[in-house]
């Protein structure tokens, strides 16, 4: 894992994670989750991700694996698909133990983006991440925040935690014409709390 030169070069990586589209696609409503408590959950043993699910704004996305540019910032699905979701494939896969991270675009080639309601969320939202294992893992969002790039938390985003989490990332605040990107990041913190099998 890749988790020390990642935390060197996340602080660039806020500058364009999650950034260009805005849109959200309608998602079938899913089941309850049987093993859904509210409470933490013990980490799933490693499973690659297929699919993000967030019912609460109509969001369903396949997640493809992101790694680092050359420029060692982290890689963000390809804006000309500004639907697309994607996962950081250095980080831990979501339901294992630590902070998985999902980045999706706010907009981009001039349509909505996958990601374009996460400011909506709030405290109490299910995440629903669908593995190649067969499990899907249900995070509890526990709080959504506004940052600027210039202050990205590039800790509370990519440092360690004992617990099951996830981050999902994208862009926010105004648009600066002269850079061509947004001001700020919005981010959702959320905890495993149940699976569905």
């Amino acid at each position: 894992m890749k988790h020390a030169r990642v935390l060197l070069v996340v602080a660039l990586a806020g500058l364009l994670a999650g950034c260009g589209g805005a849109g959200h696609v309608p998602g079938p409503t899913a089941p309850p989750p049987v093993a859904s408590t509210g409470e933490q959950r013990a980490p799933l043993p490693p499973a690659v991700p297929a699919e993000v699910r967030i019912p609460a704004i109509d969001a369903v996305s396949t997640l493809v694996a992101l790694g680092l540019n050359p420029d060692d910032t982290v890689e963000v699905p390809p804006v000309e698909t500004p639907m697309q979701a994607g996962w950081y494939r250095y980080g831990p896969p979501p339901g294992d133990r630590g902070p998985a991270v999902v980045l999706g675009h706010v907009n981009g080639a001039g349509k909505e983006g996958i990601f374009a309601r996460l400011h909506e969320l709030t405290a109490g939202a299910e995440v629903l991440v669908a593995r190649n294992d067969g499990r899907t893992a249900v995070f509890t969002v526990t709080e959504v925040v506004r940052v600027s790039k210039l202050d990205f938390p590039t800790e509370s985003v990519y440092g360690n935690t004992d617990a099951a989490e996830l981050r999902l990332i994208t862009c926010g605040g105004d648009f600066d014409r002269n850079r061509r990107s947004y001001t700020d990041n919005i981010i959702a913190y959320a905890t495993l709390t149940g699976w569905l099998k």
